[in-house]
C-alpha cells in the first residue's frame, strides 16, 4: 500500500437504528434484542407512532434494561414518514440505518447493509430484494409489479441504476439523513429520498438482503392508495423541488465541503 493510500477508519459506536412502530408489540422485542446485538451499536432510537397495542410499554421496558435504546412518541397515528423525521432528529451516529419492527427484514443483515459506508466507498446504501434473491417469501405479484414500475420511473427521473427504492432498509450517512429537509407523509419517504440523495450526487449502493414478508392478515400496511401516492411523489420531488429545498445544509460527499450559508439563514422557511 502506498503511503498515499488510506486504510478507512474503523468507527466504534457509530451505529444509530432508528425503528419506526405502529402497533407490533408482538414482534418489537424480537427485533431489538438482535438489533441491540449488533457490531458499532451506538443507540436504538424507537418512534411509536400512536399505537394502542401495548407497543409503547414494550418499547419502554427496553429503555429501563439498556441505556443505548431511547423512546419517543407522536400523539397519533402519523404515518412512518412522520415516525422517521422525528426518529432522524434524535440520532447521534455517524451511520443510521432505518429498522422496521415487523421482522420482514433481519437486524442481523445490517453489518453487510452498512460495510460500504464503513469502507469509506458510499454515502448511501439500500438494501435491494431483488438484486440478488436470497430468502424472500413469495407473496402478492400485484405489489412486485407496483415496486417494478415505481423503481423503474423513479430511475427515468433520478438517473440512477437502482433495483428497489420501495426497501425498508436504508443505511445513510447521519450528516445526509440529519440535514435531509423532508416533507412528505404516509409512505413517501422511500420516493422523497431516493430523489434528494440523487439530486445530492450521493455515492450510492445496493446490496442483496433477504425478505421475509407479511400478509395483510399478519399486519401488512401498505395499499393501493400508497402506490398512487408514490406516483405523484415520485414527479414532485424530481420536477419541482430544488437541492437548495432538499437539506437545511450541504453535507460533505467523497471529502468535498458542501455549504449554503443563505440555507442556514432561512432554516425557518424549510422547517414546516
Amino acid at each position: 500500500m502506498s503511503n498515499d493510500e488510506k486504510t478507512p477508519e474503523v468507527l466504534v459506536d457509530c451505529l444509530s437504528v432508528v425503528i419506526p412502530v405502529y402497533n407490533e408489540a408482538d414482534t418489537l422485542p424480537q427485533v431489538l434484542k438482535r438489533v441491540l446485538a449488533l457490531p458499532h451499536l451506538l443507540e436504538v432510537v424507537i418512534v411509536d407512532d400512536g399505537s394502542t397495542d401495548g407497543t409503547r410499554a414494550v418499547a419502554n421496558s427496553f429503555v429501563s434494561r439498556d441505556a443505548r435504546v431511547k423512546v419517543s412518541t407522536l400523539p397519533k397515528n402519523s404515518g412512518k414518514t412522520a415516525a422517521l423525521k422525528l426518529g432522524f432528529s434524535m440520532t447521534r451516529g455517524d451511520i443510521v440505518v432505518v429498522q422496521d419492527a415487523d421482522l420482514e427484514y433481519d437486524p442481523t443483515e445490517i453489518p453487510s447493509l452498512i460495510q460500504p459506508i464503513l469502507e469509506g466507498h458510499a454515502d448511501v446504501v439500500y438494501g435491494s430484494r431483488f438484486l440478488v434473491r436470497k430468502a424472500a417469501r413469495v407473496l402478492y405479484y400485484y405489489h412486485f409489479l407496483a415496486n417494478k414500475f415505481l423503481t423503474f420511473l423513479s430511475n427515468l427521473m433520478t438517473n440512477l441504476n437502482m433495483t428497489d427504492i420501495e426497501t425498508g432498509y436504508k443505511a445513510f450517512r447521519g450528516e445526509i439523513i440529519r440535514n435531509m429537509l423532508i416533507t412528505s407523509s404516509g409512505f413517501g419517504f422511500e420516493v422523497e429520498v431516493t430523489a434528494k440523495i440523487a439530486k445530492l450526487k450521493c455515492a450510492v449502493y445496493e446490496i442483496p438482503i433477504s425478505y421475509y414478508g407479511r400478509t395483510y392478515e399478519q399486519g401488512k400496511k401498505i395499499g393501493f392508495s400508497d402506490g398512487v401516492l408514490a406516483l405523484w411523489l415520485i414527479f414532485r420531488f424530481n420536477l419541482f423541488c430544488s437541492l437548495q429545498n432538499s437539506f437545511r445544509e450541504l453535507p460533505q460527499l467523497q471529502g468535498r465541503s458542501h455549504h449554503l450559508p443563505e440555507l442556514t439563514s432561512n432554516l425557518s422557511d424549510h422547517s414546516a
